[in-house]
């Protein structure tokens, strides 16, 4: 969450009134076709977006709209963009509400309680143009860190109503509690990328993390009482002046990853998965008690990257999704019933990446 639209990539190489509805009165149609055998979770899949790259798609609180980012051209963007999706009333061909303001690049939004609210991050402040990509001369793949990210919260009309973060560095990849209490969020402001929470006007900050490392995309459990994250842990002196070298660039490197769980307020921190490669997007289930995240940890090439399940001890692994490409982002709708996720399926073998809903199934 930063920038993840970028490791679409690495699959080449080697993120005002509602409706009433709520998900559980979703109508699906049942295309068969985007739902591979194997997905025994998944069914009645049905297709969100159809061009650019499109991802962390997450739900409202009432589970009738979806707000996540997209850098689709033909939307009239140049770069990543926030957008908001009724998923009751998908129209293909038709542009969705934005409501990010347009300029510079945003990333990682989600909604506040009441769902008249988001926020998401954005480095507009620092320069209305659209921050160049990383170069790739070197061969490694990066994402980068933006120094101009700030958090900001808006109406569904595009209109900023606050800023809460205005610190120097890296300020992004902020999500909310289900308790709609506190937002958690990655930060640059101790000299590393550490996980921090806020109340959700800016206040009472607090530093979860202290290792030395990636700790980013961080989400509550759907009681609020956990957080799951992904992390990098350089261990050897190479390793650690490479993270360093690159952050001092405003890079960091996410192809090692791994995941952890923690207390909300960053008590208990463990790490769940030993897998190799990146393993990343993590999700809690509805009840609470497995995570779901994206890992290319089978793979010799940095692709395919699918959808596993995984439980709180590191036990019972399980693929989920079964794509040759890249399945990530998962999110479960605040019902349970529904998931949707990011996926290169359908895309006519082009790199679009879109969004797609489907029903769990446990």
């Amino acid at each position: 969450m930063k920038n993840f639209l970028f490791l679409f990539i690495l699959l080449i190489v080697f993120g005002c009134t509602q409706t009433s509805k709520s998900t559980s009165e979703v109508e699906t149609e049942v295309v068969d076709s985007l739902r591979y055998a194997d997905e025994v979770h998944l069914k009645n899949v049905r297709q969100l977006s159809w061009g650019g790259n499109n991802a962390e798609a997450y739900w409202s609180f009432n589970g009738s709209k979806l707000v996540f980012q997209s850098d689709y051209a033909e939307w009239g963007v140049e770069c990543d963009q926030i957008f908001t999706l009724d998923v009751n009333n998908v129209e293909k061909g038709v542009r969705p509400p934005m409501v990010s303001t347009g300029l510079g690049r945003t990333t990682c939004s989600y909604f506040l309680p009441g769902d008249s609210l988001i926020v998401y991050g954005s480095t507009h402040l620092a320069d209305s143009l659209c921050p160049p990509t990383p170069s790739r001369s070197s061969g490694k793949y990066v994402w980068p860190i933006y120094e101009g990210y700030d958090i900001f919260v808006a109406n569904l009309d595009g209109e900023i109503v606050n800023q809460l973060t205005n610190e120097e560095g890296y300020d992004a990849e902020a999500t909310v509690s289900p308790n709609g209490d506190r937002i958690i969020f990655t930060s640059t402001r101790s000299g590393d990328l550490e996980l921090y929470t806020m109340n959700l006007d800016g206040s009472d900050v607090v530093q979860l993390t202290h290792e030395l490392g990636y700790d980013g995309g961080a989400f509550f459990s759907p009681d609020g009482s956990k957080i799951v994250w992904r992390a990098s842990r350089p261990q050897t002196e190479e390793e650690i002046a490479e993270y360093k070298d690159l952050l001092s660039q405003g890079l960091v490197q996410p192809t090692k990853m791994e995941l952890y769980v923690a207390n909300a307020d960053g008590s208990d921190a463990r790490k769940i998965s030993e897998l190799g490669n990146a393993n990343w997007a993590p999700f809690f289930t509805p009840d609470g008690n497995k995570i779901l995240f994206s890992s290319n940890h089978a793979s010799q090439r940095g692709f395919p990257f699918n959808l596993f399940l995984i439980n709180l001890d590191g036990t019972g692994l399980e693929q989920v999704t079964f794509d040759d490409t890249f399945d990530s982002f998962p999110m479960f709708s605040p019902d349970g019933k529904y998931l949707v996720w990011a996926s290169n399926r359908n895309n006519g073998g082009n790199r679009d990446t879109n969004l797609f809903v489907a029903e769990w199934v446990e």
